[in-house]
């Protein structure tokens, strides 16, 4: 048996797309372990995440991703971006739709441009409740952990958002696990540090949860820095978040939008 695959990236955050859309490829149960073997980037395809591309009840698609540490993440802005092009160019689709996830149903516009595949995703509202992280103590999170005051908000996924003045001078490898592990945050969270660019762009480095080292980009995690960089007053309402892989646009008019390319990188099957 041989099963096929595609290669995805968003802004260099790359994912291995498995269409489910048909019928169960891989066994719930193995779902996890076969993201653990297969995003390896050595004994495996090499990838952030495995998506799982399915059918839903209740909306147009379904999304599942699981991360190389076997965990099923609740959401993903780059990776829903990926599902989207696949399901799009299957004929899935048309030109919007909306997809299921542990997070809730997300909104998607798609559109064939002369620069490539981009979509418009309609993310989860920014929640800033400590509860809604989920988060240690009641109301906002704002904390002083080592040097860094963090601060934290969900958008799909619990991150901590921290402003820097040079993000080149920051050690992301060595500072961001004991702020991604700490106590306060008991499902962990993603860390994203961030510095100011310009009026309305800021420059955003990410280690994410699940994955365990840094990434060249994370959609939820620059819809997270452009929510509290509003919040704090550092720009207005449309965001543009520069991430080591590329630009996202981020838009907080009437709750959060995140628009952003996904690219095809190849297609392959694995012996199985």
């Amino acid at each position: 048996m041989e099963l096929p695959f595609a290669k995805l990236h968003g802004n260099g955050n790359d994912f291995i797309v498995i269409d489910e859309y048909q019928k169960v490829v891989i066994p719930d149960e193995m779902k996890g372990q076969f993201a653990a073997c297969y995003c390896d980037r050595r004994f495996g395809i090499g990838a952030d995440g495995v998506i799982y591309l399915m059918r839903s009840a209740k909306n147009d698609l379904r999304m599942r991703i699981f991360q190389p540490d076997e965990s099923e993440a609740e959401m993903c802005g780059n990776g829903i971006r990926c599902l989207a092009k696949v399901a799009f160019d299957a004929g899935y689709v048309k030109e919007s739709c909306m997809v299921e996830t542990p997070a809730g149903p997300v909104g998607v516009a798609m559109e064939n441009t002369e620069d490539g595949f981009f979509a418009t995703v309609t993310m989860t509202l920014p929640k800033f409740e400590r509860k809604d992280i989920p988060a240690t103590g009641s109301g906002e999170y704002t904390e002083h952990i080592g040097e860094f005051e963090v601060n934290a908000v969900n958008t799909g996924v619990p991150h901590a958002v921290i402003l820097v003045e040079a993000l080149d001078g920051i050690d992301v490898a060595a500072v961001a696990p004991a702020i991604r592990r700490h106590a306060s945050f008991p499902n962990g969270a993603n860390v994203n540090f961030v510095e100011k660019s310009g009026g309305d762009s800021i420059r955003i480095r990410t280690f994410e949860r699940g994955v365990e080292e840094e990434t060249l980009s994370c959609g939820t995690g620059a819809t997270a820095a452009a929510a509290v960089m509003h919040k704090l007053g550092h720009v207005g309402d449309v965001v543009e978040v520069e991430t080591r892989g590329g630009p996202l646009t981020i838009d907080l008019r009437d709750g959060a939008k995140m628009r952003g390319p996904a690219t095809m990188v190849f297609t392959g099957t694995i012996p199985f």
